[in-house]
């Protein structure tokens, strides 16, 4: 089984966390051929879209127009292009949001993610902080492959509303 990852990075941080992730995978494939090994594909203008027609899972970096995240600051800036792209693709393959942020932005951490979670009805499944660390790869491997494995069993993905 391989999960399938649909990513953007603007700064470089999203695809160096997905490179370590995708490490994680490997290895612990390495160690036990029942672990899934992680196919990550970056989104650009050229990205084949036949990519979002299985399960998959979207990671997001946050970039907001400034403010609080509570009072302001809601509107996503950067990743418009990126939205668009699961805004065509079914929303049934969309598993899971996973969301990065700066923590010192506190309401804004992982604030597009948690957008996108409600606009597609997809569960956050994960946020990390800027680059990732190991334990992040790991806990963010394990609920990828929870939520893939729910999927497989019951044919369905969890939404955040029935």
């Amino acid at each position: 089984m391989m999960l399938k990852l649909f990513y953007v990075s603007i700064s470089g941080n999203t695809r160096a966390f997905v490179q370590r992730l995708t490490r994680y995978a490997d290895k612990a494939h390495a160690a036990d051929a029942h672990c899934p090994r992680i196919e990550a594909v970056e989104f650009t203008p050229s990205f084949d879209a036949r990519f979002l027609d299985q399960p998959f899972f979207a990671m997001v970096p946050t970039y907001l127009d400034g403010g609080d995240g509570i009072n302001s600051g809601y509107r996503e800036v950067m990743t418009l292009d990126f939205r668009d792209e699961l805004d065509e693709a079914d929303p049934e393959n969309l598993l899971g949001i996973i969301g990065s942020g700066n923590r010192n932005f506190n309401a804004q951490f992982g604030l597009t993610a948690k957008h996108y979670a409600r606009r597609f009805n997809s569960p956050v499944i994960g946020l990390y902080e800027l680059r990732g660390n190991d334990e992040e790869a790991d806990r963010i491997y394990t609920s990828m492959c929870n939520y893939q494995a729910d999927f497989d069993r019951r044919g369905v993905k969890r939404a955040l509303v029935k």
